[in-house]
């Protein structure tokens, strides 16, 4: 498939990665143009990767140092299959441990063991409209912070950010204070009916410096019924 000019080669094992691949350009293209903005050769954590459709457009349309954080073992397989595919080796570092507020070893539960699906919780039992998931697979991992990501495993940090793991950015955004004081912009998928965890995502990156410059979501999500109150938020210093 090709946009904006940058051709890229999927991975579609069954209908759900034949609908992401189809719906590339039509169900987040607010993500897309904030990725389009991105200054060439910028460092870009990807956060939620999944099989890494924005990761692989990032690290070929802007050349980015792509870190992808993608814990699921169901997701990893494609994720590595696509990064290859695009001959994306040297651009993308996969990384299979969730973020989280602190480290420790928890529970990442999934709604589904489908290639490529989401709407999984890691250390809290809610989903992204803070509501109990429905939960078919688990297993026991290790998280951590953004802030240790950096210090303690050594990955460069990022001078921006794509969030979307669906529930838990709050928490995520709270164990990375320090990465957050030094990166020049975020993207962050809310769900306004989960009021707190909206509140508390504006209070921590408004502390670190930033400021909301955007708040979209496409037609598609518009016209869901699970999906109209998720927007994609664009931060920026």
């Amino acid at each position: 498939m090709s946009y904006g000019g940058t051709q890229l080669a999927f991975c579609i094992p069954n209908g759900l990665n034949h609908s992401r691949v189809e719906t590339f350009s039509t169900k987040e293209p607010e993500t897309l143009e904030w990725i389009e903005s991105i200054p060439q050769g910028s460092v870009l954590w990807d956060v939620g990767a999944n099989v890494g459709l924005y990761s692989c457009f990032a690290a070929k349309a802007r050349h980015c140092r792509v870190i992808a954080f993608e814990p699921s073992v169901f997701n990893l397989e494609l994720l590595a299959r696509n990064i290859f595919l695009n001959r994306l080796t040297d651009e993308i570092v996969i990384v299979s441990l969730p973020l989280f507020e602190h480290l420790l070893e928890s529970t990442l539960r999934l709604t589904t063991t489908s290639w490529g699906g989401a709407l999984s919780a890691f250390g809290v039992t809610h989903g992204f409209d803070g509501c109990e998931i429905d939960k078919v697979f688990e297993f026991r991992t290790l998280g951590m912070p953004m802030d240790d990501a950096v210090s303690r495993l050594g990955l460069p940090p990022p001078d921006y950010v794509k969030l979307d793991v669906d529930g838990i950015e709050h928490m995520i955004l709270r164990g990375g204070r320090e990465v957050l004081a030094g990166v020049r912009g975020v993207s962050v998928e809310i769900n306004d009916g989960f009021e707190m965890q909206a509140a508390e995502c504006r209070r921590l990156l408004e502390q670190a410096g930033l400021r909301l410059v955007s708040k979209r979501h496409s037609e598609l999500m518009r016209s869901n019924a699970a999906f109209n109150r998720t927007f994609n938020q664009v931060w920026a210093r």
